[in-house]
């Protein structure tokens, strides 16, 4: 069978995203692993992309999959619907973050299968079925329609990710060029674990992997790190540091093998304050950046979210990020609360600490996680298009003009001219022009925002 995989596009409405970072299709390649040996496989970014018609009339496939985030919601079931109308005999197939925490959002008449969970064995089971001329019906963690009534297959249990294939990174060889985070490009993506031990109330991961926090060995991702041709290498997974024992061997044998990489992951404050010699092992295999959700600049806001950490400690953490010369990507969460004086104290937070690059997020109620549960009442829009951390999806305390004039201030002024030049620095001058106009572009849209409510 001829099987066409796609990565969508962000919402029309959507901020943020692709405009400032772009990883690999990751969820595609894996599931292009697991069926490449029998099927025909090609990969379509309509990020970079958007020849939709064209690549159906040309490759004329049997069987469309779509990994989405909630973000992508709107996108895909517009995409499924332009599959359909084109040739209604493909059979559409949508997976990922949203569908497996709400697959019966996908769930219409031009979307013939959803996936929930883990993907590659099951999605190996549906193609199989299909060039079989079988049946789906019955397949554990899918779900679909029938005579409009829905059917939700429970997941099989899955705990070894050593067992599923390398993802094939073949099929996005004409776009590998063009994945990156801020300077770092090109940027290829690997993940080395997946869920988190701990339970923040606004995130989903842990319960997308049911509680659990499943590693792959040493071997195994040096293994794969072998067959990685970009230096720069982003891991992504939930939460990379948890078992400080596995990444200590993993750094370990990096070194030992002689591979001169830069790294990029994820690891939280409280980690890193723990286990600052895990910090410098890993300095030492090749890791440039660490992404830390410090969240919060209050302890009662961390408590608010179950974060499990304190200011004390993400302070600690930064010092010691900044001691071993280790860019540090700091997440910090706008909450809807907040106003003229809570925007000051953060922005006067962050030159305290000195940073020369700040991500700021508002507090945003995903499905699938315990914070929309408790407010999902409260919700000003239930668009999708708006799930992208920008957008508020809950009241203001202040009138929602003056929260976005306030989140311009913060995002241009928490920062110093010199670090802000010092964080430019590290593109190539010949980049700097569209850096600018990326800024620029962001920052008109953010002051047009609020327009998006009216």
């Amino acid at each position: 069978m001829k099987v066409l995989l796609i990565q969508p596009k962000k919402g029309q409405r959507s901020i943020g995203g692709e405009d400032f970072h772009m990883f690999e299709p990751l969820a595609l390649e894996y599931l292009a692993a697991g069926i490449e040996n029998e099927h025909e496989v090609k990969i379509l970014d309509m990020r970079l992309e958007d020849t939709l018609e064209s690549s159906i009339n040309t490759f004329q496939p049997d069987v469309i999959g779509i990994s989405a985030y909630t973000v992508h919601v709107n996108t895909t079931k517009i995409l499924c619907e332009k599959i359909k109308n084109i040739n209604r005999e493909i059979f559409t197939v949508v997976g990922g973050h949203h569908a497996t925490v709400m697959p019966e959002d996908f769930l219409t008449p031009f979307i013939d299968l959803v996936v929930m969970g883990e993907g590659v064995q099951v999605f190996k089971e549906i193609i199989s079925r299909l060039s079989q001329k079988k049946g789906i019906d019955g397949i554990p963690g899918t779900a679909y329609l029938i005579d409009g009534k829905a059917v939700i297959n429970p997941k099989n249990e899955f705990t070894d990710l050593d067992s599923i294939p390398f993802p094939s990174r073949k099929y996005s060889l004409k776009y590998r060029k063009y994945y990156y985070s801020e300077w770092l490009k090109p940027l290829a993506s690997m993940r080395t674990s997946k869920g988190c031990n701990f339970r923040c109330k606004f995130c989903a991961l842990w319960k997308v992997a049911e509680t659990k926090y499943l590693t792959r060995t040493p071997e195994n991702i040096l293994k794969e790190l072998a067959t990685i041709e970009e230096k720069n290498v982003y891991f992504a997974d939930d939460e990379s540091l948890l078992d400080v024992e596995r990444m200590m061997t993993v750094a370990d044998l990096i070194i030992k093998s002689g591979m001169k990489k830069n790294f990029f992951f994820y690891g939280r404050s409280d980690t890193i304050v723990r286990h600052p010699g895990l910090i410098a092992k890993w300095k030492e295999a090749g890791l440039k950046r660490l992404f830390v959700g410090l969240e919060f600049f209050r302890d009662s806001d961390l408590k608010f979210i179950k974060k499990g950490s304190t200011v004390q400690i993400n302070i600690e953490a930064v010092k010691i990020l900044k001691d071993l010369g280790v860019e540090i990507y700091p997440s910090l969460i706008i909450r809807q609360e907040f106003d003229e004086n809570d925007f000051r104290e953060l922005k006067d937070f962050c030159l305290k600490l000195d940073f020369n690059f700040i991500g700021f997020c508002v507090l945003t109620p995903f499905p699938g996680t315990d914070y929309y549960n408790e407010v999902k009442d409260k919700l000003i829009t239930t668009n999708y298009d708006y799930s992208d951390l920008i957008h508020t999806l809950l009241p203001t305390k202040l009138p929602i003009k003056k929260f976005y004039e306030e989140y311009i201030k913060l995002f241009n002024n928490s920062r110093t001219k010199a670090k802000q030049i010092e964080f430019m620095r590290q593109y190539p001058l010949r980049e700097w022009p569209s850096l600018f106009k990326i800024y620029y572009k962001f920052n008109k849209r953010l002051k047009n925002l609020w327009k998006d409510y009216e």
